[in-house]
């Protein structure tokens, strides 16, 4: 069955056990539960129906049974969108009819009688367009009498009001899902407006595949954690540090590794947290804790030589510049350039939290022990790499954490907590950088995977208070791996740009509470100090990242065909025009796209169908395009669905399109059309 919706035409199938009624006076729940011709399932209010259900052998008897029963007045099918099972169509008794300018309010009475439809209210914001009642009388549904409807010359566009179930964004269904604010939050307490990175939009497209590899280069990882459990969660462990394969952290040390690799990947497994991509895998490489050439070396070939998509790297050198050496520079080029067959890993570093520059000069003064003191060249070699996504901190209120290095080689922020900057010197230990803040940090911090039992960060298998550019660069890591597991053709470039190109401009006016400076606003090139191109959207980034999926495919293995002999469409001619492009290379259609030019006096006559060489014929336009005089579009399967039928056609033939125009008076002609088809 065809459903008229928005200009296009949805095919609809009957559902196996499903059907509503709309009872002629109120039943209570438990009336209903009593109902013995189907099982009550649920009320739709606004539309008075109740869904019941049935074994469906029993589906046909149970609705005459239910049309016989005095307190049913109305009951109906349900349906399903075809190629979508798990989506149910209800119908509603309403109709809604676009009409002609031309035609009179007599007319209209008439063709409404003819239908048993009463007029309800007009349409604000559309002209001689109305809602319908459907009748007790009516004989049809209203699907089908909207079909009909559409065959009339007086109607522009007739649409049933038709029930879905909202439906919201994936939602996993781990225990503490719901405190992973950076993840997806509606607002609360120090929580700013989309201070999250819209995950749950990326998770309807993908929650990652396990041939996405993320490298954790950290301190250790407690592999024992139930967050890092399932079937070819955890590939090639490395310890560079003990020179074996069980990065382990020891009895009484805390585990920086563990909380990052949980933020990006931890797995969905319905209790703790949930990583960005829970379904990818996790390469944890434990560092020698020494930031020679060798060690990098180390951990990037074995990255490299493993698998790794995606290298995560929430550590920096313990020095105020520290620019990287020959080497150093060519592993993570190498890296970059040549991991995953070629197109590159894509490697992600922490901007670190000193609130400086990652390069730049700052007057320094008032530091302990004048360990820092005067005109300071920073200098963070990693996260200026030319190959490296530099990551920044904002806050869950959209600030700018307090702690996070910027510069002009930030590439984007992701959330994370609030702190006053600090940075470890060897000499004096953990020290607070200075002027010290005096006003209060506001912002919460990151939830994440924690060492099992009193050891860690906290004395469970969590830590609440994880943060820094440590626990935002994981989370960027884990948005590359979804990005990649759309759109596993990409090169590490290429991901680095869709992240940038779709992050959210977050702005801060508010000036750094440590150094007065402000650099929370963009340049004309859309790039700020502080947050570089923006805050990562990771629904944005996977749908962009399957969208050049598309776009890509449509290059190679593509058959391509044009006819720019314009035709006259002949006037109220039931019989059409057709127009045919020749295809000689015999395969399987794939994909396919049909692009037309037609300029009419009234296009809202005209019907316009494809035919494949086997005579298959599809409607890729019904009459509802109205008072307007240019067509110049494309269809294709994501936009016309019903094109899904031509799948596995054989490619060989004439493929034709046919106009046909409905209506007297009005004429046009079609100037050209082209065919794209992939294989």
């Amino acid at each position: 069955m065809v459903l008229q919706r928005g200009g296009e035409e949805l095919m609809l199938e009957k559902t196996a056990n499903r059907f509503t009624i709309r009872p002629s006076r109120q039943l209570s729940s438990a009336q209903l539960s009593q109902i013995t011709w189907g099982v009550w399932r649920q009320t739709v209010p606004q539309a008075q129906l109740e869904i019941f259900t049935t074994a469906p052998a029993q589906l046909e008897m149970a609705m005459e049974q239910a049309r016989a029963d005095g307190r049913v007045a109305f009951a109906s099918h349900a349906y399903q969108l075809q190629n979508h099972p798990s989506t149910f169509v209800y119908l509603g008794d309403e109709i809604t009819i676009q009409f002609a300018t031309w035609v009179d309010g007599n007319k209209i009475n008439a063709i409404a009688s003819m239908h048993n439809l009463t007029q309800q209210q007009p349409v604000l914001g559309l002209t001689n367009t109305f809602v319908f009642l459907v009748t007790k009388q009516a004989i049809e549904n209203p699907i089908k009498i909207t079909n009909q409807l559409q065959r009339l010359p007086e109607v522009l566009a007739a649409e049933p009001n038709i029930l879905i179930q909202q439906e919201p964004h994936y939602k996993p269904s781990d225990s503490l899902y719901t405190q992973q604010w950076y993840l997806n939050n509606n607002g609360g307490h120090q929580l700013g407006v989309s201070s999250h990175i819209s995950v749950e939009g990326a998770w309807d497209i993908t929650r990652g595949v396990r041939s996405v590899v993320v490298a954790v280069v950290d301190d250790s990882f407690d592999l024992n954690h139930p967050d890092f459990q399932g079937n070819g969660k955890v590939v090639a462990p490395r310890d560079l540090k003990e020179n074996d394969f069980l990065p382990l952290p020891k009895e009484k040390e805390s585990s920086h590794g563990t909380a990052c690799a949980g933020l990006a990947v931890a797995e969905e497994n319905g209790q703790g947290i949930v990583g960005v991509a829970p379904g990818c895998a996790l390469m944890p490489i434990r560092t020698t804790g020494f930031l020679d050439d060798k060690s990098i070396e180390l951990i990037f070939d074995w990255a490299i030589a493993k698998g790794a998509s995606v290298i995560s790297c929430s550590w920096s050198a313990s020095s105020v510049k520290f620019p990287l050496s020959l080497r150093q520079n060519a592993a993570i080029t190498r890296a970059a350039t040549q991991g995953r067959n070629g197109k590159g890993c894509v490697i992600v570093f922490a901007a670190g939290n000193a609130n400086r520059p990652v390069n730049g000069v700052v007057n320094e003064q008032n530091w302990p022990k004048n360990i820092v003191n005067g005109n300071t060249t920073w200098l963070n070699g990693f996260a200026v790499h030319p190959d490296v996504i530099a990551v920044a901190a904002s806050t869950s209120l959209n600030k700018k954490a307090a702690y996070s290095n910027w510069g002009e080689n930030i590439s984007v922020c992701a959330p994370s907590n609030n702190a006053s900057p600090a940075m470890w010197f060897q000499e004096v230990g953990f020290v607070q950088s200075q002027p010290a803040i005096a006003s209060r940090l506001y912002g919460l911090g990151m939830l994440t995977t924690d060492q099992i039992g009193a050891a860690g960060y906290h004395p469970g298998n969590f830590t609440n208070n994880f943060g820094g550019t440590s626990s935002a660069t994981p989370i960027v890591a884990g948005v590359a791996a979804l990005v990649l597991s759309a759109n596993p053709n990409l090169t590490a470039k290429q991901v680095k740009r869709i992240l940038e190109e779709t992050a959210d401009k977050i702005v801060d006016y508010d000036p750094d509470p440590q150094l007065g400076m402000r650099g929370g606003t963009y340049n004309q090139n859309g790039h700020s100090i502080w947050f570089g191109y923006g805050k990562v959207n990771a629904a944005k980034a996977v749908q962009a990242g399957r969208n050049l999926q598309t776009a890509n495919a449509s290059i190679s293995n593509q058959i391509q065909g044009q006819n720019d002999n314009a035709l006259a469409i002949p006037d109220y001619n039931l019989q059409g025009v057709k127009s045919a492009i020749a295809i000689n290379e015999t395969v399987s259609v794939a994909d396919i796209q049909v692009s037309v030019n037609i300029t009419h006096d009234f296009l809202g006559d005209l019907e316009i169908y494809l035919i494949a060489p086997n005579n298959q014929q599809v409607l890729l336009q019904n009459r509802t395009l109205g008072r307007r005089t240019k067509l110049q579009t494309t269809y294709t399967m994501r936009s016309h669905p019903v094109l899904k039928q031509l799948l596995s056609v054989s490619t060989r033939g004439r493929w034709q399109l046919k106009i046909i125009d409905y209506s007297p008076q009005d004429i046009g002609k079609l100037n050209r059309w082209s065919l794209v088809i992939n294989y």
